[in-house]
């Protein structure tokens, strides 16, 4: 019992100062905010900031006070971690709007916190723009830190010497995907970074070139890398009506949905054979083949008159939500029921493993269907041997039986919540759309929800729902019950 009690202790110590940094890291940002406020006269958010920088600040300090010395982490405080770290990323993240107010309500600042970090961009507000220029940031920012969180925790957090960072970091990223990774996995973190700051200073220099103000060049820039989609204009990138700012946003969401390694293997190597991996390839072939069917559908039941125009939107509109950014180009709520069939479908994928995206995964869905297949060829011919194989590699049974074993519990978490949306009293078309696309960090979904619309008129209930499926959807549901798990063994003790 006592050595039980000493690993609780150290456990305890090793989590507090995890958690430490991940609140200074949004101090930092915070404090970057309170910058751009003084830039533009010391603006409505000042105050709100400067205290929201101070208490967190402090609470990411007040562990190494007290803790001294490097302690050592296990599996289980790193689940921990992981966890807490996000939870209280959320509720300081929402210090901010709270206090500034508006449209702010407690469980708003909840909703929009949680979307924001976790990189779905779902949102209440309907006036975007009455938001001050400091607040903005501060809101993209908070995609900017999910995006990188998920990489930093998982990657970070454990020493490279423990036998357990490879297990932690398998549940981010399948074994398929870790292909484009050749390296320890702290060089790995370190590749995934370069590609991000990488991305997402490419893309802010591209929408400023193309007529974008450089804050909102950055503000969207930091979005489409985190794969988020808050935008500073009410009415998204429709507002900017630019084909250029178009065209580029759409290349970024997708690659920044595409998995890093394989950017990283592109740029180091300078040759193109990297796309020809079987998930990406894959990935590819979905986006084009989604893209053709909505504009086909678009051209020939939503009145439009170009072909240009048409594929533009169609693809802008695939990439968005199947990259799970959700900005909005066109709005969706007048489309044909096929075309929103089809994104919907398409946010299912929830881009490649080793993004910043959450949800089931290209990876996860091709697997399955190669899986699927297999399967019917030994049934057709009992007595051969098949084996899932891509990219001419052996897929094991236990990684096989471990996609299966999410892609089913990813349901599982969506009917639930989909009853449960329901009962709270919302249509059958907002309920269901609403739960896919918060538990696969989309944003966006149909009708009232659409590209144009906002959460603002969802019951109070519905809205925590959606922050629950929001975040299963970004840690990959796994962490959380096994925290649940570990917390409800540790009050047994």
């Amino acid at each position: 019992m006592q050595f039980k009690l000493q690993t609780i202790s150290m456990n305890v110590k090793a989590i507090s100062t995890n958690i430490g940094k991940a609140l200074l890291i949004n101090a930092l940002f915070m404090l970057i905010a309170i910058g751009v406020s003084i830039l533009n006269d010391f603006d409505s958010a000042f105050t709100p900031l400067v205290i929201s920088f101070t208490v967190t600040l402090i609470t990411g300090f007040f562990p190494f006070i007290f803790v001294k010395g490097k302690q050592s982490t296990s599996l289980q405080s790193g689940f921990l971690t992981i966890v807490l770290s996000w939870l209280l990323s959320f509720i300081f993240g929402m210090l901010p709007y709270v206090l500034w107010g508006g449209e702010f309500t407690l469980m708003n600042a909840w909703f929009e916190s949680v979307s924001g970090y976790t990189t779905t961009g779902s949102s209440i507000l309907t006036d975007i723009e009455s938001l001050p220029q400091s607040l903005l940031f501060w809101r993209s920012s908070t995609h900017f830190i999910g995006g990188l969180g998920v990489i930093v925790f998982l990657l970070f957090l454990l020493p490279d010497s423990s036998p357990f960072k490879l297990k932690l970091t398998h549940l981010e990223l399948s074994s398929l995907s870790k292909e484009g990774y050749r390296y320890k996995s702290g060089t790995t973190a370190r590749v995934m970074i370069a590609v991000y700051a990488g991305l997402t200073l490419l893309e802010t220099l591209c929408l400023w070139a193309a007529g974008m103000s450089l804050f909102d060049a950055i503000n969207h820039a930091f979005s489409t890398v985190a794969t988020g989609g808050f935008s500073t204009k009410n009415s998204s990138i429709m507002h900017f009506n630019s084909p250029a700012i178009d065209i580029i946003i759409t290349i970024f969401m997708i690659l920044s949905s595409m998995h890093f390694g394989v950017l990283f293997a592109i740029c180091f190597k300078r040759t193109l054979k990297p796309l020809m991996q079987s998930v990406t390839r894959y990935y590819l072939l979905v986006i084009a083949a989604f893209s053709i069917i909505i504009a086909i559908s678009l051209k020939a039941q939503a009145g439009y008159d170009s072909w240009g125009r048409t594929i533009l939107d169609a693809v802008f509109q695939t990439a968005s939500f199947i990259s799970t950014t959700g900005f909005g180009q066109a709005d969706n709520s007048s489309w044909p029921l096929i075309a929103n069939a089809i994104l919907l479908f398409a946010a299912f994928h929830c881009g490649c493993a080793g993004s910043t995206t959450g949800g089931i995964k290209a990876d996860r869905m091709y697997i399955s269907l190669k899986a699927i297949h297999g399967d019917f060829q030994k049934r057709l011919h009992p007595n051969s041997l098949f084996r899932t194989k891509i990219g001419g590699r052996i897929i094991d049974e236990e990684t096989v039986s471990s996609v299966f074993l999410y892609i089913v519990l990813y349901f599982f978490v969506l009917f639930i919540s989909f009853v449960a949306v329901l009962i709270c009293g919302l249509d059958i078309s907002s309920a269901f759309s609403g739960t896919l696309v918060s538990l696969g960090n989309v944003g966006p979904g149909i009708g009232a929800l659409g590209t144009m619309g906002n959460y603002s008129a969802i019951p109070e209930v519905a809205k925590f729902i959606f922050t629950l499926d929001m975040f299963l959807g970004r840690v990959e549901i796994f962490p959380i019950l096994i925290a649940i798990s570990m917390i409800g063994k540790r009050k047994s003790l």
